[in-house]
């Protein structure tokens, strides 16, 4: 498991993370959300050994990460910016991890390789930005460790490369217990494949929160009315959100189903349904109460 602990990484008069209290379980998918320059980068850094808190820890299992050979074979960093060694291939790369990486699936990167369509002898500084991002991808998959860091690791890739990457990092968790942990300022990319979520603005985690936790209790209904509806007509309801155009309501309120669909049926409307609420919606909703825009934060 992964635990920070008032973990603080200043640069100069600049606090990049700002005493951050993060846990990580193993074997879920944790997306770390937050807009440009909220501290994601650095944050995954220190999670992987690059950056040294200046406060705080961070650790796995109760052990530094930082200067931790044996810790660091454990978990694969796949960086925003990527990084390969000079007119190498990603043959290449692939024998530099086998020597770091116990665990590396020969097999399953020949796999990869053919299914994404790369040439493992070709030159990597001749790959566009897309194809660089999925080298990487296959060989932190195939690197077997328990962890795998992605900072925007779907940038840059094609929709149908986006959902294959997401439909392999399901299948190790899955099968072998990967604990990803996935930074992105776009909710949308992290919906489908997180089941835990924390928001970091300015250094700091804002809230850190189970999705179906976060998703209990909170319901988006659809209801048309033929007549108007009284001003008072929704006193009594947990009320998030209540948007009115024409006859149709949209409204996303807290409670339970059963108790929801009773009490709109008991004002009569002419159609009523309830709604999945994505991603982004929860979060609206969780950050006003907290007193915060999200719209601000991300976007």
């Amino acid at each position: 498991m992964i635990t920070a602990d008032n973990a603080t990484k200043r640069f100069d008069q600049i606090t990049a993370v700002d005493h951050v209290c993060a846990e990580v379980r193993n074997g879920s998918v944790y997306g770390l959300i937050g807009s440009n320059g909220a501290g994601k980068s650095t944050f995954l850094r220190m999670l992987s050994g690059i950056l040294k808190p200046d406060e705080g820890t961070v650790q796995i299992d109760g052990a530094d990460i930082f200067e931790n050979v044996a810790l660091k074979e454990r978990f694969f960093f796949i960086s925003d910016e990527q990084f390969f060694f000079p007119n190498c291939t990603p043959a290449d790369m692939k024998n530099y991890y086998k020597r770091f990486y116990s665990r590396f699936d020969d097999d399953r990167y020949r796999k990869l390789m053919d299914g994404f369509g790369l040439d493992e002898n070709r030159k990597i500084r001749t790959f566009s930005k897309g194809m660089k991002k999925q080298v990487s991808v296959i060989c932190g998959i195939c690197s077997g460790t328990d962890y795998l860091f992605c900072d925007e690791t779907f940038d840059g890739l094609d929709p149908v490369v986006r959902q294959t990457v997401k439909s392999l990092f399901a299948e190790d968790v899955e099968n072998r217990g990967l604990t990803p942990v996935i930074a992105s300022h776009n909710l949308r990319e992290l919906e489908d494949i997180c089941d835990h979520v924390g928001l970091l603005h300015r250094g700091g985690i804002l809230f850190s929160r189970d999705l179906d936790e976060m998703k209990l209790g909170m319901f988006k209904m659809q209801c048309i009315f033929t007549s108007e509806l009284p001003e008072n007509a929704w006193a009594g309801f947990d009320l998030l959100h209540l948007d009115k155009r024409g006859s149709l309501y949209t409204l996303t309120a807290r409670g339970s189903r059963e108790e929801l669909l009773d009490r709109v049926n008991a004002m009569q409307p002419t159609f009523c349904e309830l709604l999945p609420l994505t991603l982004e919606e929860i979060f609206i909703n969780e950050t006003e109460v907290a007193g915060y825009d999200l719209k601000k934060l991300l976007f």
